[in-house]
């Protein structure tokens, strides 16, 4: 966890090139909210490493719809596995 007062939990998950963050923190009247950071290291031309970022905010009136969202696409992902 990092030095951030309003980070509450962080888990981290290694996943080949990328590393993904999963951060809830608050805000200052204590309402939660999930920042999702997507982590890949480059390397310039002079060989010297780099890491890219991209972040997701996501907040708690969105929480149900996102998880509908992704169980949705991970349900459709493996039933078109198993037909193939």
């Amino acid at each position: 966890m990092n030095n951030d007062q309003n980070e509450i939990y962080s888990k981290v998950v290694r996943a080949g090139k990328r590393t993904y963050f999963f951060d809830i923190k608050s805000t200052k009247n204590n309402d939660l909210y999930i920042t999702l950071t997507e982590s890949k290291k480059t390397f310039g031309e002079d060989g010297d490493g780099n890491y890219q970022k991209h972040k997701i905010f996501l907040y708690k009136e969105d929480f149900e719809k996102f998880r509908e969202g992704l169980d949705d696409v991970l349900n459709k992902i493996e039933e078109i596995k198993n037909n193939q």
